[in-house]
């Protein structure tokens, strides 16, 4: 069998090396943190969620985005100074809006065929990563919000996802923690959540287990192809530099994967799309009493929460088109407390712990998986703010696509 090298340590890196050693690989997977799973794989909003499969390139997402310009703590902000990275892959995006209808249902396709594997994957593997299954439960204030989102609706049914559409008093049965006034929703029982990053260093272990190698604290610095067939890569380990030679490269390097592309003769558009998340401490009894179990999505806001076991809740959103900027900025946390605030008034939010992490997301909202140009390079990246609900899916793909 091959001998692999995988870039980046993240889910979607993790579970390629996983796929890859359990069809008899010889995998290295080159991570140049201290650990796997250190930064979109870090903090995300939990959510496996095929429910929350739209693509971004609508024109009402792009005039949403327009009217939230000039607020500082809106759910998509754009720092308009320009730079050829940022206008190159806004052009992209804008040319995928034909191309909204069959690439959602796509990805809620997708979505459905990688949570089977990830459950299949925790089972055989004994990863604890505080999965529950109870279903992801979208809110909307006004009928207007509703009946658009009964739209979404039809793609995801399409795409053969059960999402139903709940009453007031339906809403509040599924989640009777919710506070506020809500016109309705739509439920996704198959939906679920849990930890991103015990889950990846979860399966990190496993690989190891089943023969990975893992060099971490690991700087790619160069990409050579001396013969056909073969790389040579240069890595500084421990501020020595070290070379390595494999016959296959497969690039999982997150928001780094658009420069990994370029050594190896690919572009691959990838845009640091931040995202903003905090973890609410459940300190006390009353606080676990009243923080909710059932994951939620709020649609006008843009902001998903998850239960993560007894005493973590974890509430995430908005998008920021600013490079890559990873300044956790108060005026992004701040519309998180609040809103935690608002609609559960009795989860206290004193020990909050804020995050930012950089979403590697493509124009058309799709992942590239598959070869690249040069033979022996292949690509499992891009998966956006669905890594984590796409990545057990796309590392099956990927895997069998290398022979």
């Amino acid at each position: 069998m091959s001998r692999i090298a995988i870039i980046g340590a993240g889910i979607t890196g993790v579970t390629t090396a996983h796929a890859l050693a359990q069809r008899g690989h010889h995998v290295t997977v080159f991570e140049r943190h201290r650990y796997a799973a250190m930064e979109t794989s870090f903090a995300n909003g939990g959510q496996l969620s095929a429910s929350n499969a739209e693509v971004w390139n609508s024109a009402a997402t792009v005039l949403k985005g327009l009217r939230w310009m000039l607020t500082r703590d809106a759910p998509l902000l754009l720092n308009p100074m320009p730079t050829w990275h940022k206008y190159s892959w806004m052009g992209e995006f804008l040319r995928q809006i034909p191309h909204y209808r069959t690439n959602t249902v796509e990805t809620v396709r997708l979505a459905i065929a990688a949570r089977e594997h990830l459950f299949s994957i925790a089972e055989r593997e004994g990863i604890d990563f505080d999965l529950e299954r109870r279903g992801i439960l979208h809110i909307y204030k006004t009928r207007k919000e509703f009946d658009a989102a009964s739209k979404v609706n039809e793609l995801l049914r399409e795409g053969g996802l059960e999402r139903n559409p709940v009453t007031s008093s339906e809403l509040r049965a599924i989640e009777p923690t919710l506070h506020g006034d809500f016109f309705g929703g739509f439920f996704t029982p198959s939906d679920s959540t849990g930890d991103i990053h015990k889950f990846t260093r979860g399966l990190a272990e496993a690989c190891v287990r089943h023969g990975v190698e893992f060099h971490y604290d690991a700087e790619i610095t160069a990409i050579e192809q001396p013969a056909e067939g073969r790389f040579s890569l240069m890595v500084n380990l421990e501020g020595e530099s070290q070379r390595f030679a494999f016959e296959r490269i497969v690039v999982c390097a997150g928001v780094k994967s658009r420069d990994f592309a370029a050594m190896l003769g690919d572009h691959v558009n990838v845009y640091p799309v931040k995202g903003y998340s905090i973890t609410v401490c459940l300190d006390d009894e009353v606080s676990q009493q009243n923080a909710p179990w059932v994951s939620l999505l709020d649609d006008s806001a843009k902001i998903v929460t998850s239960r993560l076991g007894v005493d973590r809740f974890r509430v995430a959103g908005t998008a920021e088109i600013n490079g890559f900027n990873r300044d956790i900025r108060s005026d992004r946390i701040a519309p998180l407390v609040d809103w935690t605030r608002r609609y559960f008034p009795e989860v206290s939010t004193s020990k909050v712990i804020p995050w930012a992490g950089l979403r590697p997301m493509l124009p058309s909202m799709l992942p590239k998986v598959g070869r690249g140009k040069r033979r022996g390079v292949f690509y499992n990246t891009g998966h956006g703010h669905l890594g984590w609900t796409l990545s057990a899916a796309t590392a099956q793909v990927l895997a069998g696509v290398i022979q």
